[in-house]
């Protein structure tokens, strides 16, 4: 090839290719540490190799999840604590695929920037490896993108990919009925799900990131960026012990939404709402925002990350299962007639 007359490259562009090479070779100790049977290569190649007869399946059905963030990403972002928004990543899919009656396997996660910022990569990937080894899934793979003129230089995005196994004829949702009990496992805040309200509520109370929480204990934004709780090992322990006839994660459209779609036509749930109480960020978002109970419910998880739809003679032995791995645990009600969720009490 000619000289060229303006002497470009890619760096001068926006694009620093030496940096995303540094970046692999920061997070490969944290991806390591994330192996599990079933991995046959580390991170570097085209593709990621996973092998299902070493993770000891015999005939299995493979369940795959998708998702991001959302804009919690927006006060990560502004206040720099980037350490735990990974480990959100990995449980918006970890804890959909358990609902599936699947176990997860692996992890890839896409990571587009504006301007890549590695050690601020590494913290960020570094949060979604332990979000991984919390939730018993190898991080095999993923994909940097420096994107210039798309995103602002500090800003970022994150999607997440969960591929999940189970033997044939083990999915969930099955054998619901009538009389089913309702167990809520606690969430840890409001997970990754309503931040575009939560950032409205933020804005109209006059509030920065770095006031005091008035409903906890460190900066306001610290408080909101409490990761979302990993309900994968209590879950599956409590399928395996049997008795659990569908699962619900309690995410974006809240209880209202999210419970209907594991239950069969025809049949719905009473709720009682006295049966738990909800984080102190709640109380002051509905106070703050005059979110009145029906709105609660129907945009975040209220205090209640996961629902277990278990057949009633066996709630008691479930519920102490749970609470053993380290779960709160609350009656929240059962499976009745009609479709529909139905709520008595109020929320506290």
């Amino acid at each position: 090839m000619s000289e060229s007359k303006n002497g470009l490259s890619y760096a001068q562009a926006g694009v620093d290719i030496d940096a995303g090479n540094a970046l692999v070779d920061a997070i490969k100790p944290a991806a390591k540490a994330t192996t599990r049977p079933g991995v046959m290569a580390g991170l570097g190649g085209f593709g990621a190799l996973f092998d299902l007869k070493a993770a000891g399946y015999q005939d299995p059905i493979l369940v795959a999840a998708t998702d991001g963030v959302g804009t919690k990403l927006r006060i990560a972002i502004d206040t720099d604590h980037l350490d735990t928004i990974g480990i959100d990543l990995v449980a918006m899919c970890v804890n959909d695929l358990v609902c599936q009656g699947a176990e997860p396997l692996f992890f890839l996660d896409y990571f587009a920037t504006g301007k890549l910022d590695v050690p601020a990569a590494t913290r960020i990937i570094t949060g979604i490896a332990e979000g991984c080894r919390l939730s018993g899934c190898a991080l095999i793979g993923g994909e940097t993108a420096e994107m210039p003129g798309m995103y602002e230089a500090k800003d970022f995005d994150l999607a997440g990919f969960a591929v999940g196994a189970m033997e044939r004829g083990a999915d969930l949702p099955a054998g619901v009925g009538l009389g089913d009990v309702l167990l809520g496992l606690s969430s840890d805040g409001i997970h990754s799900n309503g931040y575009s309200l939560v950032r409205k509520v933020v804005e109209l109370a006059g509030l920065g990131w770095d006031a005091p929480s008035p409903f906890g204990s460190a900066s306001l934004g610290q408080d909101l960026l409490a990761p979302t709780r990993l309900y994968v090992k209590p879950a599956l322990s409590a399928i395996r012990a049997g008795g659990v006839h569908a699962l619900a994660h309690i995410t974006g459209g809240g209880l209202t939404e999210n419970l209907p779609r594991v239950l069969p036509e025809g049949l719905g749930a009473e709720i009682d709402l006295a049966s738990w109480r909800m984080p102190a960020v709640f109380g002051w978002l509905a106070s703050e925002g005059g979110l009145d109970q029906a709105e609660m419910l129907k945009t975040f998880n209220a205090g209640i990350g996961m629902v277990l739809v278990v057949d009633a003679d066996q709630a008691d032995a479930l519920t102490e299962l749970l609470r053993d791995a380290g779960e709160q645990v609350h009656r929240l009600g059962h499976v009745s007639e009609g479709a529909g969720i139905r709520y008595s009490g109020r929320l506290a």
